[in-house]
């Protein structure tokens, strides 16, 4: 696990970021599911596995890696996000080589309880201002290619478009502040 400093805890009005331990993993894991149910009944297949019971990004691993960051309003949690400091085999298959500047973003997620008030947005900007990664300059991130407002939503964030993997993934990347 690499060194990092939480500079800014306070994402927005009462939510509050910090790292996840243990405790939370199911409290996390039902946010995933949570949402990969209504991205399904938005007729979008991603995320689907988890549905399966299937976690192919090892979020319980992650957790215990020190690499997820949770965000609560009035103690619980309303968003989560992954924030390996080396590449997987996933980030290498799309990015095609590991940058040891950057992070790689991976599974944010909000309750959709607290959706439609900035808060992914808060998350992003938390990410690149409010936690300070030792020697790491870039946060990476992928999302799938058809899905326009998700990309549309990295977009306006300031994350500038790389290009689309021969699996159909659009890869942003933005420098750290």
């Amino acid at each position: 696990m690499g060194t990092f400093t939480i500079v800014k805890p306070e994402v927005s009005e009462n939510v509050v970021a910090s790292q996840a331990v243990a405790a939370e993993t199911g409290e996390i894991m039902g946010l995933l599911v949570r949402t990969a149910q209504w991205l399904q009944s938005k007729g979008s297949l991603q995320w689907n596995e988890l549905l399966e019971g299937k976690d192919v990004h090892g979020m319980a691993q992650s957790i215990t890696d020190g690499d997820v960051f949770v965000f609560k309003k009035e103690g619980r949690v309303v968003g989560v996000v992954m924030l390996p400091q080396d590449a997987r085999e996933w980030d290498l298959d799309l990015w095609g080589s590991d940058q040891p500047e950057a992070i790689y973003l991976h599974r944010l997620a909000i309750d959709r309880g607290a959706a439609g008030k900035n808060l992914g947005k808060d998350i992003l900007n938390w990410v690149t201002e409010g936690i300070i990664f030792e020697g790491k300059t870039m946060i990476r991130l992928d999302c799938i290619a058809t899905n326009e407002s998700l990309n549309t939503f990295y977009r306006e964030a300031g994350f500038t478009y790389r290009g689309t993997s021969d699996s159909g993934f659009n890869i942003y990347d933005k420098p750290k502040k």
